[in-house]
């Protein structure tokens, strides 16, 4: 059975710093997060495959860092400098539905699995 479980969220102050964390049961060689804001749509925020290979929302690249630990199969986001724009569910997403080409890291419907989500406020 499959399952990804994200921990991590919390509510911080603007500035501060998270990571995020999400166990997964078994490999998977495409990873990635998304965000929903509430009213908005689900956004990718960062993806990596296990070779490596990483992309980032552009507009988040330059304080969020996605990372993984293949030994333990689990995927980390590390956020830095949040803003209240930031506040959102965060979710951790797995396995390809579709031939792989690294744009589609950031794509909801590239991915099977999902995540329950993990809360993210960041107060100003």
């Amino acid at each position: 059975q499959v399952a990804l479980v994200e921990s991590g969220g919390g509510s911080v102050q603007a500035g501060g710093s998270l990571r995020l964390a999400c166990q997964a049961s078994r490999h998977f060689t495409y990873m990635g997060w998304f965000r929903q804001a509430p009213g908005n749509e689900r956004e990718g925020v960062a993806h990596i495959e296990d070779d490596g290979t990483i992309n980032y929302e552009y507009s988040l690249r330059d304080r969020i860092t996605i990372s993984r630990d293949n030994a333990k199969n689990i995927l980390y986001l590390d956020m830095n400098n949040l803003e209240p724009d930031d506040t959102a569910v965060y979710y951790c997403a797995a396995e390809a539905t579709m031939p792989w080409v690294p744009k589609l890291g950031l794509v909801e419907a590239a991915y099977k699995y999902w995540g329950q989500g993990t809360q993210v406020t960041v107060s100003s």
